[in-house]
């Protein structure tokens, strides 16, 4: 091995000058180590010096000691404990700011390797504003601890037996509770949070809620005890009333005998009202730590909007359902995981998550339809929803003769939560607007709800559009912008015996604003505009011919299926106060230009157009007669103006008397002078 090898291999102790010192060091057994130790302790502390040989101060000073232990432990051990419940109720008044007494006997047994404690006659008053009811009386208590894991910081409960406890608990419409010890700590959300307590016995107990924000009424008798009959466990059964119908809340548990903290604790909950019932099985994971639950979570309803009045969470209004999903607490927040079921007669599933932050409820959900029933989403939009036997949604604006739904938005219920939602309808079932896909997304904040994208996709063509709702103020106040893309004429206009009387690409664009609570209303009191184009298309010839009103060729050509070419068509209106005039409303044809005016009533929803048409080659036989267009939206009237042909005739009529019968003819002569429209630029002016 080379000299490098050798000089690799040194130990590197041997470079510190001190090493055989730390070599011997090591060498010396452990043993030898300690008693060299104590024998420099017995020579030289004095500390020891003075225990092992005490003078006179070491003895008194150790007799004072041992005296005053042994006079404490004595008067622990024969104190009336009685004597504290003045000053416990006194400070604990003082500090939480409420009449708190301990009017029957304190009993207290620390000498134990589990302590405990015996109150009798608790009571527990209300705060300034609800002083008339206590919100916690308690009969008999009795609790007991574990001092080893106490002392090492850990609290664990062996026993808690209660008799005949009652609570009344008042939650105000402001926001205010009874039960917050500390009303100016922030509420978090996250739940109770008890030690582990292995036994837990509660007799007789009676727990009273007026929440006056829901108006929610019941009165809930608890009792937990140990056994094997039908009886044991924990049972919870209350009834009552929310907003005035029958409430029931229903909670079973397991015995609490020998609950540890790493067991799941197993129940049961059920709780009907307002035609709503929520099935929950689940376990708390870690007893008693209430922050913290898995469950599986059914519920079923008339209307989906009515779960706000029994979780506090705003929700849509919606046919009947029925759904179930996965349930997750963790603090405070919740999780609906992987729920599916149904909302009317369609399929939903999806992910929804509520929690608190910054002390406001926050509400977020991916929502998904394989197949939607167009008319289960127009239930959300304010429609009346009616399911038939046949288990379809009939969807109705809830007033006989209208289009446009007029149930009111709930603006209270926005202003209490923020959240965000994204829905998507993979396919939608057949229905009259030709509706394949949905695309919704919304975010509210603050009580402002911002919806983007509202988008439907029809089988030609696309609707996609924002609108923002502000909540904030005491009559909601609404903006819309909606685009019309490439949507078929042939869906809108019917096709005769079979063809297609128009055929063309629609676009358009709708934007306004006003105040109102529901569609209707926003769009009886709404300003703004309105317009529709149609490019380029085509018309039967017939029906051109006869917005001409070119009588003969109109009606002869009603069984001839040619064409004529649509040039363009503009309706462009200025909406104010709900009422939409035409600014421009031109079709212009081959042989015919027709132009129109009039208005549509939003919040009436009728209709009153006037369209008066010239033709571009001349006619022998011609009716001059506007075109008028009246009544419902939903079955306007189509007839002529009845005023203009008597003119019309009777004008014929004066020149076949002053000149001679073919004079009158001259009265019914069109020289068809009408020219083409300037299309680009009535396009332009209108989008």
């Amino acid at each position: 091995m080379s000299s490098d090898g050798v000089h690799a291999l040194r130990n590197p102790l041997k470079d510190n000058p001190n090493w055989l010192v730390v070599r011997d060091r090591a060498l010396v057994p452990a043993g030898a180590r300690a008693r060299a130790w104590r024998d420099w302790v017995v020579a030289n502390d004095p500390v020891y010096a003075a225990a092992r040989r005490p003078a006179l101060p070491e003895k008194i000073a150790a007799s004072v000691t041992l005296a005053l232990v042994a006079a404490i432990l004595l008067f622990l051990l024969l104190f009336d404990w009685n004597m504290l419940r003045g000053p416990i109720g006194r400070w604990a008044s003082a500090e939480y700011d409420r009449e708190i007494r301990l009017n029957g006997d304190l009993d207290v047994n620390l000498f134990s390797w589990t302590p405990s404690a015996h109150v009798r006659d608790l009571r527990i008053g209300g705060p300034d504003w609800a002083r008339e009811q206590d919100t916690l009386t308690v009969e008999d208590l009795r609790a007991s601890v574990r001092l080893g894991p106490l002392l090492a910081g850990r609290l664990e409960m062996p026993l808690v037996a209660v008799t005949r406890p009652r609570a009344v608990l008042i939650s105000t419409a402001d926001g205010r509770q009874s039960w917050r010890l500390d009303p100016d700590a922030p509420d978090t959300g996250e739940g109770l949070k008890l030690p582990p307590i292995n036994r837990l016995l509660i007799q007789g107990g009676l727990i009273t809620l007026d929440e006056q924000g829901r108006n929610i009424k019941l009165e809930a008798v608890i009792n937990a005890r140990e056994g094997s009959d039908e009886q044991a466990g924990f049972h919870l059964d209350g009834e009552g009333t929310v907003n005035g119908t029958p409430l029931t809340v229903m909670v079973r548990g397991g015995p609490f005998i020998n609950i540890r903290r790493n067991r799941p604790y197993i129940f049961h909950g059920e709780i009907a009202g307002v035609g709503t019932r929520l099935i929950a099985d689940g376990s708390i994971t870690r007893p008693f730590d209430l922050g913290h639950f898995n469950a599986t979570l059914k519920l079923r309803g008339r209307d989906l909007a009515d779960i706000y009045l029994l979780t506090g969470v705003t929700t849509p209004n919606t046919p009947p359902y029925q759904l179930a999903g996965k349930l997750t607490r963790d603090g405070s927040k919740y999780t609906f995981a992987d729920f599916s079921g149904r909302v009317g007669s369609s399929d939903l599933s999806g992910d929804l998550v509520v929690d608190r932050v910054d002390e406001r409820l926050r509400v977020d959900a991916d929502l998904r339809s394989r197949l939607l029933d167009i008319d289960d989403l127009m239930a959300v939009l304010g429609a009346d929803p009616r399911v038939t036997p046949g288990g379809d949604t009939v969807a109705s604006s809830g007033a006989p003769g209208r289009l446009l739904p007029d149930a009111p938005l709930n603006v209270e219920r926005l202003r209490v939560m923020d959240g965000t939602l994204r829905y998507r309808a993979a396919r939608v079932k057949r229905n009259d607007l030709d509706v394949r896909e949905v695309d919704i997304g919304a975010d509210l904040k603050s009580g402002i709800l911002n919806l983007d994208p509202v988008a439907f996709a029809f089988n030609r063509g696309e609707l996609r559009g924002t609108a923002k709702i502000n909540a904030t103020r005491d009559m909601p106040y609404s903006a819309i912008d909606f685009r019309l893309r490439n949507y078929p004429l042939e869906s809108i206009i019917p096709a005769r015996d079979g063809v297609a009387t128009v055929t063309g690409r629609a676009l358009g664009r709708a934007r306004l604003e006003g105040p109102g609570a529901s569609v209707h209303d926003f769009a009886a009191g709404s300003k703004g505009t309105i317009s529709l184009v149609v490019p380029q298309g085509r018309m039967r010839a017939a029906f051109a011919e006869l917005m001409g009103v070119h009588v003969l060729a109109g009606l002869f050509k009603l069984d001839d299926e040619s064409t004529a070419e649509i040039r363009c068509a503009v309706a462009d209106f200025t909406v104010s106060g709900g009422t939409a005039t035409a600014k421009t409303f031109v079709v212009d044809t081959t042989p015919v230009l027709a132009t129109g005016s009039g208005t549509i009533d939003l919040g009436a929803e009728t209709i009153n157009l006037r369209i008066d048409g010239e033709t571009k080659e001349a006619r022998l036989i011609r009716l001059w007669a506007p075109i008028l267009v009246r009544g419902p939206l939903t079955s306007p009237k189509v007839d002529l103006d009845r005023g203009a042909v008597a003119a019309q005739v009777g004008v014929g009529g004066i020149l076949a008397a002053l000149v001679n019968p073919l004079a009158a003819l001259a009265a019914f002569v069109d020289p068809g002078l009408a020219e083409d429209a300037n299309c680009g630029a009535l396009i332009s002016s209108a989008r």
